[in-house]
């Protein structure tokens, strides 16, 4: 009988032991978990294998965007063909050799003044000095520009624009007309003077007439070296731009002759190199007398093609329509600085400045006045001023002070015998 209750208690131990050991073996097993569907077919397999998923960033990055200024479409091949002036073989292979001395790139480039186009006053005899060739630059960068090319040409850029760096020289730039010159320059057995502006200002000015220290020049006639489509487009805009400001300011017949000297001397009007002595006086007329055949060229078929204007191929004498609606048709596709000065200027001389409620009777009275041709010249006059007052001091910083005084000096002899 005592050994009944210690066998049973054995029995409790050891049930209690195989109870542990078998939790002990459940906890560190792994089942294996079967589907309940079985008989399921197994899913196809991929052609592609499955990329591994890259992780999301948050905030998600934007997408890059292209800063690229998208392309002009080609302008129909005769569009724009009176620009393009003939020179003789050899000045167009000395203009296109001296553009293709800079390793900076350039987008347009055109070669202006006496030493590409005769003008009157100039020596063309052979042995005696030739003019300073005048160029005109326009880039996409300035800094780029200014940057590359002080690496190529240092001499051009006077000591102090080295020091400073580009930087300081496109910041020179945007001042005023926004161009920087380099002046005396010895290149191809020449000597050449160059403007440096964007492409952006050159087109703002053509268009608007914003100085007209970039878009008068290009009134006159000039050499195209690297053309673009952008400033081609603009500058057929800014040569009949000039030819309505012109035939505002002239009577109903007139000649080719008068036609050219008004258009030549938009630029120079209020420009105070003129009254100083600065500037040859006669420079309108030494520029129409010996360039009177590019003067055609460029103009004649813009002239032709304005309403109620009739200028015979063969003929110097030109007529036009002297209505208020005709003129009215001008006056208002002005530019838009001038148009803004002019109704400005009538704004201060009436007490009703507002727009008419009718508004075509408003430029048709604008254009009837006797005193629109006074108005308008003084409005050119106030646009040219300060711009071209700012580029004259600009001078002694962009050439420095000895290239100043030899440019100064040169203005003045030409003042002198000008007449």
């Amino acid at each position: 009988m005592s050994l009944l209750p210690t066998t049973a208690a054995a029995a409790v131990r050891g049930s209690r032991q195989a109870c542990l050991q078998l939790i002990f073996v459940r906890a560190l097993a792994t089942e294996s978990v079967t589907s309940s569907s079985p008989d399921l077919p197994p899913l196809p397999l991929s052609k592609h294998p499955s990329k591994v998923a890259k992780p999301r960033l948050y905030p998600h990055p934007r997408p890059a965007v292209s800063h690229q200024r998208p392309s002009l479409p080609k302008l129909p091949p005769k569009f724009g063909q009176n620009q393009l002036l003939p020179v003789s073989n050899s000045t167009r292979a000395l203009l296109e050799s001296i553009v293709a001395k800079f390793d900076a790139p350039v987008r347009y480039a055109f070669a202006y003044g006496s030493g590409v186009f005769e003008q009157d006053g100039y020596a063309t005899a052979k042995g005696e000095k030739k003019p300073m060739l005048d160029f005109m630059f326009a880039v996409t960068h300035p800094a780029h520009f200014h940057s590359i090319n002080m690496a190529q040409h240092p001499s051009h850029y006077p000591l102090h624009a080295r020091v400073l760096g580009s930087s300081y020289v496109s910041r020179v730039q945007e001042m005023g007309p926004g161009v920087w010159f380099n002046a005396y320059v010895p290149m191809n057995d020449v000597t050449i003077k160059y403007g440096v502006t964007t492409v952006d200002n050159l087109c703002s000015d053509l268009l608007n007439w914003r100085t007209l220290y970039l878009a008068g020049r290009m009134h006159k006639p000039l050499r195209i070296i690297k053309d673009d489509a952008r400033v081609r487009l603009t500058q057929q805009v800014n040569l009949t731009s000039a030819v309505r400001a012109a035939l505002l300011t002239l009577p109903e017949h007139f000649t080719q002759q008068q036609l050219f000297a008004r258009i030549a001397g938009i630029s120079y009007t209020g420009d105070p190199r003129m009254l100083l002595p600065a500037e040859n006086r006669g420079k309108v007329g030494n520029i129409v007398s010996k360039q009177g055949e590019q003067f055609k060229e460029l103009y004649h078929r813009l002239v032709v093609g304005l309403p109620g204007v009739h200028w015979p191929v063969e003929g110097e004498g030109i007529w036009q329509d002297g209505g208020a609606r005709a003129r009215a048709m001008h006056l208002k596709k002005l530019p838009a600085d001038l148009l803004g000065g002019v109704k400005a200027n009538y704004a201060r001389r009436e007490k009703n400045p507002e727009l008419e409620a009718d508004e075509s009777a408003y430029w048709m009275r604008l254009a009837g006045d006797e005193k629109l041709p006074e108005v308008l010249v003084e409005e050119m006059g106030r646009i040219v001023r300060y711009p071209a007052t700012v580029q004259s001091l600009k001078g002694i910083v962009s050439a420095g002070i000895g290239k100043s005084l030899r440019y100064s000096t040169a203005k003045v002899g030409k003042w002198w015998t000008g007449s």
